[in-house]
């Protein structure tokens, strides 16, 4: 059973009264929304009263769900709302863009950086971050959002697709593309290192 009957099964369960199946989904998700939820508000507990605030709804509205989406991006979507939801309630405008990278993005190439971590590694990973920032930050939306769907949320192509009501073929050419300007600007960093 794949990951999406798996989470169609527990929805099923939810819908006839089985509250411990929610519990499963809400543990199964809930890093991974308060990771999305982060990108729109910087405070750790603030995050984790909305992201249980997103469940809140969910378990409300679950009656409705029909599977027409996976119940990642269902949930996904909630998230986001309510985040954007909670900026306006406390005064604070909510970003124009749907996907926040600023704060969030962890490349598994920064990670071996910390293996070895003198004060020049140090640098050089804060000098690749911060190029990562501020390329990924300077695409057009639709990249951006594509690359960060993937590469901070942990997406499948086909879940992409689905989030951003486009093709797969359209999907990879927008990642394929952010991943090259990601890549021109890294080039002259990584062959400082060596």
């Amino acid at each position: 059973m794949g990951e999406s009957e798996s989470d169609q099964a527990l929805v099923e369960r939810v819908q006839k009264g089985d509250k411990r199946a929610f519990d499963l989904l809400v543990r199964k998700y809930q890093h991974k929304l308060i990771g999305v939820i982060s990108r729109y508000i910087g405070d750790w507990s603030e995050c984790q009263d909305v992201a249980q605030e997103a469940f809140v709804r969910a378990y409300r509205a679950i009656g409705s769900f029909r599977g027409d989406a996976q119940f990642y991006t269902w949930m996904y979507r909630i998230a986001i709302n309510t985040a954007k939801n909670y900026l306006v309630s406390q005064g604070r405008r909510p970003p124009t863009d749907d996907v926040m990278i600023d704060d969030a993005v962890q490349f598994d190439g920064t990670a071996r950086l910390h293996e070895s971590a003198t004060p020049e590694r140090e640098l050089m990973r804060q000098e690749i971050e911060q190029t990562v920032f501020a390329v990924v930050k300077g695409l057009p939306e639709e990249l951006r959002t594509a690359i960060t769907l993937r590469e901070v949320d942990g997406l499948s192509y086909e879940e992409i697709a689905e989030t951003m009501n486009c093709p797969i073929g359209t999907v990879r050419s927008r990642i394929f593309r952010a991943r090259e300007a990601i890549d021109e600007q890294l080039r002259p960093l990584l062959s400082e290192e060596n």
